[in-house]
């Protein structure tokens, strides 16, 4: 009798609170799972197959052999899935686990149905989801970690840097309160080792994660400004600041980290006056860095979003690297997060109707 295909969903992300910062050592992050995902399907086939859906690339062939693998398709946009692919099968194969062939099918609902991209992690999202379907048809049992880590270490194989905490967000679900494994580490943890099962039962010294609950009271409201960022460009313009000025690198980290602190406070104790003022120590500070690197980090329509946001009894400031993309506002009740998405659409900002996702990759009911 055939095996039905199997659908696994991941939700992709939006960070919340300390951005930047978590790039560095011990720095903390607050990350927010949201309710737009990735649906990857695996199904026994005759044939070795490999569709993205995305990107208009149907059945390729993929072939595992000696620890390497192989998506016959001369195109870049299959190097996450073939990564993803051959992280998990590879740690398959050290479990003494040999799956037959199988087809995968990889659907991403992250960005805009124009190709405009908002900033939720697609990336991250779709190795989390290759990795969680191929685990979840062929390992009986397995933690959530051991998702995290497979997927951490597939996505800095091809990206090479970044904190994984929208791979944790993808993998876990909820709000996280997040510290970096650091990039770095992970690659020369990776090199050095035998195996992956060794490196994913090894404790990576600096990460550490644990989930938090937003007060019922808040409303969190994500506006679109229409342009979208490279994380990665204003990454770097921020790394020349550490090198050519490291006192004012310093004094954003120190102003990240009680900003991140103030905020995390606020939610613990449900104290949604210590929670806003929290987010606005963290777009001071991340406004002020920007400054400092002479990058718009804040740019005029996010500081447009952040002023209405405060205008209308909350707080708001960019997600993520800024620069474009999505900013996140936060208001103490529906009326008002009403209100202020109503004044954001006057304004030129396309509110978005993304809310927290409760829940990290896991078996699709669709």
């Amino acid at each position: 009798m055939p095996h039905r295909p199997m659908t696994i969903k991941v939700p992709g992300k939006l960070m919340i609170a300390g951005e930047f910062a978590v790039l560095e050592p011990y720095h903390q992050l607050v990350v927010m799972a949201v309710n737009r995902y990735v649906y990857t399907t695996i199904e026994e086939s005759e044939q070795n197959r490999v569709s993205l859906h995305d990107f208009q690339l149907e059945d390729l062939i993929w072939d595992f052999e000696k620890g390497s693998l192989i998506i016959h398709a001369d195109n870049p946009k299959t190097v996450f899935v073939q990564e993803a692919m051959r992280i998990a099968m590879a740690y398959l194969h050290e479990q003494n686990i040999k799956p037959g062939s199988f087809a995968i099918s990889v659907k991403s609902e992250l960005d805009d149905a124009s190709g405009l991209k908002y900033g939720l992690g697609s990336s991250a999202a779709v190795v989390t989801s290759v990795i969680t379907a191929i685990l979840k048809k062929y390992l009986p049992t397995y933690k959530q970690e051991l998702v995290f880590k497979l997927s951490a270490i597939a996505h800095v194989n091809v990206q090479g840097n970044g904190s994984g905490a929208d791979v944790a967000a993808s993998a876990y679900g909820g709000f996280l309160q997040y510290v970096s494994f650091q990039a770095d580490w992970l690659k020369d943890a990776y090199k050095q080792t035998s195996n992956l099962s060794e490196l994913v039962e090894q404790d990576w010294k600096y990460l550490s994660l644990k989930p938090v609950n937003m007060p019922d009271t808040v409303y969190v409201c994500v506006g679109w400004t229409g342009k979208p960022a490279s994380t990665a460009k204003l990454v770097d313009e921020l790394m020349l600041l550490k090198d050519s000025n490291s006192n004012a690198y310093q004094d954003f980290l120190d102003a990240s980290e009680k900003a991140v602190s103030t905020f995390l406070k606020g939610m613990e104790q449900e104290d949604v006056d210590l929670l806003l003022a929290g987010v606005k120590q963290n777009r001071t500070a991340l406004s002020e860095v920007g400054r400092q690197a002479n990058v718009a980090i804040e740019t005029p329509l996010l500081r447009t979003l952040c002023d209405l946001a405060e205008e209308h009894g909350g707080a708001g400031k960019s997600s993520g690297a800024g620069g474009g993309d999505c900013g996140i506002a936060f208001m103490p009740s529906m009326e008002k997060a009403d209100a202020l998405m109503k004044a954001w659409e006057k304004a030129g900002i396309t509110p978005l109707s993304i809310k927290p996702s409760a829940v990290g990759a896991s078996i699709s009911d669709a």
